[in-house]
């Protein structure tokens, strides 16, 4: 599995964290995932929506399988990733969050508020996340109807 990863200079310690555990600690289908650094790579400030919609791009054009994006509060760079269509970003502050938006939304991107959750319950968070798969069913159709919105809000 490859996964993106991106924040602006307030999520900057976070996804440093998050990368680590990722690439380090974290095991999917017994294999370590591979983990592509977005940026950015320092506390100086930039602009949210230019990495969530690097990281979601990413997702979408198939380079990786899912993506990782932080922010202060997680809402500026959530809504910046699910400009891009295809993307179904989903804002995340506790694992029951994170395991539903896999399992019933199928979302493809996590975003975290590194000034609302910690390094722990990031990591569960991202775990969560990550252990979870999407159920299918009559969560399919909802899903569908979410890409249909897409392309009605883009005039197809």
């Amino acid at each position: 599995m490859k996964i993106a990863i991106g924040s602006d200079h307030g999520g900057f310690q976070l996804k440093e964290e998050i990368r680590s555990y990722l690439a380090e600690e974290m095991e999917q289908d017994g294999a370590k995932p591979e983990v592509i650094d977005m940026g950015t790579f320092s506390e100086e400030s930039v602009d949210y929506p230019d990495y969530g919609v690097k990281v979601a791009k990413a997702v979408v054009a198939g380079d990786v399988d899912f993506g990782v994006v932080i922010c202060g509060t997680g809402i500026g760079i959530s809504i910046a990733a699910n400009k891009v269509p295809g993307i179904r970003a989903a804002l995340c502050g506790d694992p029951f969050s994170a395991r539903m938006a896999r399992e019933h939304n199928d979302a493809n991107v996590l975003a975290l508020g590194a000034r609302v959750v910690g390094p722990g319950l990031a990591r569960e968070i991202v775990a969560a996340f990550f252990a979870g798969a999407f159920a299918g069913g009559r969560h399919a159709r909802r899903v569908d109807k979410l890409r249909a919105l897409e392309g009605q809000a883009s005039g197809e």
